[in-house]
């Protein structure tokens, strides 16, 4: 069993001393910018450097939280925070976006980078993809279980990094965009306004359906450990130092194999919860259990834990052992040296003794005095005293030293050689041509077709439509679709793919085998939108076609996918047109044109909430305060909110440039409106019904 990492959240300076004075091994923390806790105080570059000198005296080390989705022209100032990192240096940089992370293994190999949990790992495949991109660490998917811990932990060759305590996502993370379609505020990129926390209702549920409470593991991460697990996270960098030191110092006792005291467990909760904890993910026992609200007893309750949650941080934590040895000898300055365990050493000199008027000096009465080492990080492990008989010394000057040198050796032991970054080989990579061919002057009305269907029965009939689907470049319906239903539709001569789900929680050998199914009838086409699908589908030699669930966001993402295999991908639905038109790379794109826009992934059903997966007919929908009706559908390991309308440019598709395909998906419509649809496409005129443009216009801040 390895010694489980504690890894704290700092959101802004206040935070730091609390988390290290209580244990933590790791601090995560954002900068002023590109960090997804963007409304969180975070760090400026003078507090940065701070933090990183305080924390490595300490022997805690520093992961700076890089992990936003980021713009062709935000990646230059986004290199330029790395570089600073890199000469602190900070220990790790906390990645999500996929180009961000391909310049850095250029410019910066030495620097260890960790795959953000936005970046929605879960399946072993995913994890080793990871591993093949260069990362060091993954900080894995809050919604698996143990049993998937273990599962992805007996084959990784990096470090895993679980959550244990702190907030849950309703939605698995990076593949939520509620948020920035409903108001333009990006969780991808830092600025999510949590809209989950509002009234949305499922049928018998609470009226809360898509708010779940905090996790905690508190109690059980020995566990944790004992899957293989590296690292323990806890969540909150937009919490309050008190709640970081409740969650630190449970976290720490645990760890340690100590129990957590009853009271500490009491105020763990009231200085923050919904409802009390859950850990459904991690026992695999989701539905109704797992979900909750912040009530007016959770408020009531903090005020009272708060005093005493202070006490926890007021004194430096005395972890790290020292030896020390002190000589004093006639006719010499007296002399004082300290040892940390890596190696560190420092040699204070003093005053010379005097011959002892009354009380000569003792071993005794120096090893007392200079092992005085409250106030600091150190703790005397041994203290070995010389002394020539007959001297003194003023304690005043015994103190001098032992403080002096304590000083040193904090000093030395925050001095740390800075990561290699080449300025150079990140501007040559930005530097690279953004052309993107032919595709330049290719606007929606010439692109290829692609057609997603949810199932079968929704393939309309009738002329006019088929010749629109043979006519399609390629058609997916979703793996495990009976074989019968695919041979049928390959002799309508339509060219099909199949399409993965984006959540692979506990069903990956399952749709291996639908993948095999397909291929033994010649399907090599699909669409994966998420690494953990399109690693599964090399691994099986396929045609990866990527899917907008792997944020493609600029031209260095697209450059790395194709770098991976990938055929050809759809971009983020979070950039505008003007935006996808300027991208670069060779990897052909395309963009969604007509669809309901998924709203969140999620694990834990908001239909739960009301009634079991037994009762349900699969085709359940939540309602808002306003009586939009927003469809839950389910496939593979989690189920899709899809937004109440449906996404609408089939009227504009002049204005759809730079792209090599558009894609329609058909997710709740049944055949007839499918094929209205198809009969008049591609010169389809505004629609009667409610539409959205979606972020084509408006984007994400």
């Amino acid at each position: 069993m390895n010694r489980l990492e504690i890894l704290a959240p700092a959101g802004g300076p206040e935070s730091l001393e609390p988390a290290v004075r209580c244990g933590a091994d790791a601090v995560y923390l954002g900068a002023a910018r590109f960090s997804a806790r963007g409304a969180a105080q975070n760090f400026d570059r003078e507090e940065l450097a701070a933090a990183v000198e305080y924390c490595h005296a300490r022997g805690v080390k520093v992961y700076l939280a890089l992990n936003t989705l980021l713009r062709d022209d935000e990646l230059a100032e986004a290199l330029q925070l790395a570089e600073y990192a890199c000469r602190l240096p900070v220990d790790a940089l906390i990645v999500q976006d996929l180009g961000l992370s391909r310049v850095l293994a250029r410019c910066a190999p030495g620097l260890k980078r960790s795959a953000s949990t936005q970046m929605s790992i879960h399946t072993p495949q995913g994890a080793a993809l990871c591993r093949e991109l260069g990362f060091g660490r993954v900080v894995l998917a809050r919604e698996c279980s143990a049993a998937e811990i273990a599962e992805i932990a007996r084959t990784a060759e990096l470090e895993l990094e679980c959550f244990a305590h702190g907030a849950l996502c309703m939605s698995v993370s990076g593949q939520c965009w509620f948020s920035a379609v409903l108001g333009s505020r990006s969780g991808n990129r830092g600025l999510c306004a949590q809209p989950c926390r509002l009234p949305f209702a499922a049928p018998g549920g609470t009226g809360h359906d898509l708010s779940l409470k905090d996790l905690s593991l508190a109690g059980r991460l020995g566990e944790l450990a004992g899957l293989g697990v590296t690292s323990a996270k806890i969540e909150g960098r937009m919490k309050r130092p008190e709640y970081v030191a409740a969650a630190v110092s449970a976290c720490r006792r645990d760890a340690d194999g100590e129990p957590v005291p009853p009271w500490l467990a009491e105020d763990l909760q009231a200085v923050f919860s919904r409802s009390g904890f859950t850990q459904g993910y991690f026992d695999g026992a989701r539905g109704r259990e797992m979900f909750g609200t912040r009530r007016r007893e959770d408020v009531e309750a903090a005020p009272a834990a708060l005093k005493r949650l202070h006490g926890l941080y007021r004194a430096e934590r005395q972890s790290i052992p020292v030896r020390l040895a002190f000589s004093a000898q006639t006719g010499q300055a007296c002399r004082l040296t300290m040892e940390d365990p890596d190696g560190n050493r420092v040699c204070i000199s003093g005053a010379v003794p005097q011959p002892a008027q009354n009380a000569a000096l003792s071993q005794e009465r120096c090893a007392v005095q200079l092992t005085k080492l409250g106030g600091t990080p150190f703790a005397a492990q041994s203290c070995v005293c010389t002394l020539d008989e007959g001297l003194a010394l003023p304690a005043a000057e015994l103190n001098r030293v032992r403080r002096e040198a304590a000083e040193e050796l904090l000093a030395l032991r925050a001095k740390r050689p800075p990561v290699v970054f080449s300025a150079q080989a990140a501007e040559q990579l930005l530097a690279a041509p953004v052309t993107h061919g032919s595709a330049g002057e290719r606007t929606g009305e010439n692109a290829a077709l692609r057609l997603h269907f949810a199932a079968a029965e929704q393939i309309p009939a009738g002329e006019a439509a088929a010749e629109k689907l043979r006519r399609a470049e390629l058609v997916y319906l979703r793996a495990g679709t009976p074989p019968q239903e695919l041979e049928k539709l390959q002799q309508q001569g339509l060219h099909l793919g199949v399409e993965l789900p984006r959540a692979l929680f506990g069903c990956t050998e399952a749709f291996r085998a639908h993948l095999r199914t397909a291929r033994s009838l010649g399907i090599s086409d699909v669409w994966a939108g998420t690494l953990n699908a399109a690693a599964l589908a090399r691994e099986e030699g396929l045609a990866v076609h990527g899917g907008f669930g792997l944020n493609a966001f600029n031209t260095q993402s697209l450059e790395l996918l194709r770098e991976l295999g990938l055929r050809d991908t759809e971009v983020s639905i979070e950039l505008t047109l003007t935006q996808i038109a300027a991208l670069g790379g060779e990897l052909p794109r395309g963009v969604t044109v007509y669809g309901r826009l998924p709203l969140m992934l999620t694990r834990c059903c908001p239909l739960q909430n009301g009634r079991s997966c037994a009762h349900c007919d699969k085709n359940g929908s939540l309602t808002d305060r306003r009586g939009a009706s927003f469809p839950v559908r389910c496939f593979g390991g989690a189920s899709e909110l899809l937004n109440s309308v449906p996404l609408f440019l089939l009227d504009r598709l002049r204005e759809v440039r730079g792209i090599d395909f558009i894609s329609m998906r058909f997710t709740v419509e049944n055949s007839v409106e499918i094929g209205e649809i198809l009969t008049h496409f591609p010169k389809n005129s505004r629609p009667e019904y409610d539409f959205t443009r979606g972020l084509a216009e408006k984007g994400v801040i």
